[in-house]
């Protein structure tokens, strides 16, 4: 299998309430779902663990924030990259990683739409990777925009999506995706 799933930043903190109000509530599940298949494959799998710098972020090393969610601990055999900054190719072995094991494409899941997901999709394409992110299995947080307007967190995500979508990387359901893989077999 030449495509890998990365799994960004499925940390307690990203569940803090400073955060702010949230998207797609199912999103988890969805992102277990294909963390599920890919164990069942034996594909290769990525967790991408955010280690801020600040203090203040929920992804302090030095909190509980930290620390994988239950669900999302990584197993044996699967791959732990650690970034401090929202790229998940920034100041690591990721990159390198992926091209030893002739990895050519990647399955992006995970937070925030606008932040990790965005900047580590972008990088990926850049680079040459063949790039997916699964909308229904992202989420993003409400955020004013540059000019001050609140913006929904729905608004926020699908303006991320667009800006990856055709450029970066094709956007898909989780289901688009696994169907079309179902045929390629």
């Amino acid at each position: 299998m030449k495509t890998a799933l990365l799994v960004i930043d499925q940390q307690k903190g990203i569940d803090h309430p400073k955060l702010g109000k949230r998207n797609n509530p199912h999103a988890e599940g969805i992102m277990l779902n294909m963390l599920a298949l890919w164990r069942e494959s034996g594909w290769p799998i990525f967790h991408i663990k955010h280690s801020s710098k600040d203090p203040e972020s929920v992804f302090w090393p030095q909190q509980d924030g930290f620390e994988f969610k239950n669900d999302f601990q990584p197993k044996a055999g699967e791959s732990l990259i650690e970034k401090s900054v929202p790229c998940a190719f920034t100041n690591n072995t990721l990159e390198r990683d992926l091209r030893k094991y002739h990895i050519t494409d990647l399955v992006i899941v995970g937070v925030a739409t606008n932040n990790s997901v965005e900047s580590t999709a972008r990088t990926g394409g850049n680079l040459g990777f063949n790039v997916t992110v699964l909308e229904d299995a992202c989420y993003t947080f409400e955020k004013n925009d540059f000019y001050g307007n609140p913006r929904t967190a729905r608004e926020v995500h699908a303006m991320s999506l667009a800006n990856l979508h055709g450029d970066y990387a094709v956007v898909k359901s989780a289901s688009k995706f696994v169907l079309s893989h179902d045929k390629t077999k």
